[in-house]
């Protein structure tokens, strides 16, 4: 126990270095890279990060991490596996900010203004990659390095669209959690909810009758009107009373979220992720639920662990600020990037559907396809176009696809809209027990299971391959 405790501390240390440790850089893009005409040449400034320590100038590869939804900032702190791999390869680190997320705002204070948002697209983001690639490659003298894409999620699936798009520039991808099958139309968008269910009914015996009988005791509470609204509110510790069926909704949603991103961080080793979370979060939260003697109270604490974490700090819960409903059943984040989220879930990228509370534990919040573009149409007003993805992006048919490794684990409730079977021996398929969602891409830990060991180990396997042939 002491020698793992030094181990971890260890490790730790090293990630909060790696964590502050680079160059913040920024590059003139232009904001419309397939009309010459519609922004006259404009550009923005797009953030991207650099780490040279270990770089063999001008011959190593170039470890490239393509952004996805947010601060370019949180991604490298949570991104290890690079830090961990890059001194074995003599490799340059670079991880680029995605368009309209974090510092890179094409329009600056008014770039969620709706008139401004159809710069946002998955094509000009890879544009804005593969342009910053071209540029890093010219200007360190590194014409002749090799590029690897990095990611994870959406930021998986834009690290395996450059390899599709751009093979010219880019030499090999790690996508780890990418549910790129998401982006074609037939998909039964209803595995999520259900993996996430299943998640939690493995965790503890009791977990599922617990978490699905506390919801329809809400549902019982609030029918009650006024008073029964007031009762959730007091039990659920909300900084302002829920004042009408929307609020009780909105509160529903909320706690939903809540499970759904322990499912997806559940990690065998604590980790921040808007809060501390412990390790198994899965598991904490289901004895949370064992340990309560009414199954509504048992909600109300587990529901917070995301929000709250193990430390507390909250007094109470604003779940109007940590809780942005949006295209996104699974949560579109806070602030304004769940804005640039909202519209690419209204556009390009469709997510899944509602939660049952037949096939999962979940209430009856649903999402249709109608719904989706209903509300689509009166916040953005756009239509979604989702016949397009099998055009742009392959659909399922990946065939033609070289030198991509695609990672999911077994616990991530996305992997049902990934890559879990080859299409030829050129792709890579690995599915990692005991992982939730790209824990591939964490730094290493000594709580690691060694599935994911094992599945990292293929990883630079490929990435040695790709670099010498």
């Amino acid at each position: 126990m002491q020698l793992k405790l030094a181990i971890l501390t260890t490790l730790l240390a090293a990630e909060l270095c790696h964590a502050q440790d680079y160059d913040e850089k920024y590059y003139d893009q232009y904001i419309d890279h397939f009309n010459f005409i519609s922004m006259g040449g404009k550009t923005f400034k797009q953030r991207y990060l650099v780490q040279d320590k270990w770089w063999n100038r001008g011959k190593g590869p170039i470890f490239f991490y393509t952004g996805n939804e947010g601060p370019i900032t949180e991604f490298w702190a949570a991104t290890g596996f690079i830090f961990d791999i890059a001194p074995q390869f003599g490799a340059l680190i670079v991880f680029a900010e995605h368009r309209y997320y974090g510092n890179s705002l094409p329009f600056g204070s008014e770039t969620f203004k709706q008139e401004n948002m159809g710069y946002l697209t998955v094509e000009q983001a890879m544009g804005d990659f593969a342009v910053l690639i071209q540029y890093l490659k010219e200007s360190m003298n590194a014409t002749q390095c090799p590029v690897i894409t990095f990611g994870g999620s959406y930021g998986g699936m834009l690290s395996a669209y450059m390899r599709f798009k751009y093979p010219n520039i880019v030499t090999g991808s790690i996508a780890a959690s990418a549910p790129i099958f998401l982006l074609t139309p037939g998909i039964n968008r209803n595995f999520f909810w259900e993996a996430v269910t299943k998640d939690f009914s493995d965790a503890t015996p009791t977990c599922y009758n617990n978490v699905k009988t506390a919801f329809q005791m809400m549902n019982d509470i609030a029918a009650k009107g006024m008073s029964g609204l007031k009762q959730l509110s007091t039990t659920f510790k909300l900084c302002d009373p829920l004042a009408s069926n929307d609020d009780y909704v909105h509160l529903l949603g909320w706690a939903r979220n809540s499970f759904t991103n322990l499912a997806m961080f559940d990690y065998p080793y604590p980790a921040h992720f808007f809060s501390d979370l412990p390790a198994n979060p899965v598991k904490y939260a289901c004895q949370l639920m064992d340990a309560a003697t009414f199954p509504v109270d048992g909600l109300a604490v587990a529901a917070g662990l995301f929000y709250n974490g193990t430390n507390g700090q909250l007094k109470c819960y604003d779940i109007k600020t940590e809780f942005v409903a949006c295209a996104d059943q699974t949560g579109c984040g806070v602030g304004p990037d769940s804005l640039a989220w909202d519209f690419q879930a209204c556009t390009e990228i469709n997510l899944v559907s509602g939660s049952t509370n037949v096939t999962d534990m979940f209430p009856l919040l649903p999402w249709t396809p109608e719904m989706r573009m209903d509300y689509c149409q009166m916040t953005w007003g756009v239509q979604p176009r989702d016949t397009w993805s099998n055009v742009q992006f392959w659909g399922q048919n990946i065939a033609a696809a070289t030198n991509i490794v695609f990672t999911n684990g077994d616990l991530d409730p996305w992997r049902g809209g990934g890559v879990l079977k080859s299409q030829n021996p050129d792709v890579t398929t690995i599915t990692i027990a005991g992982g939730a969602h790209h824990l591939d891409l964490r730094a290493q830990n000594p709580m690691d299971p060694i599935s994911v060991m094992a599945a990292r180990e293929v990883e630079k396997q490929a990435i040695r391959k790709w670099i010498n042939s």
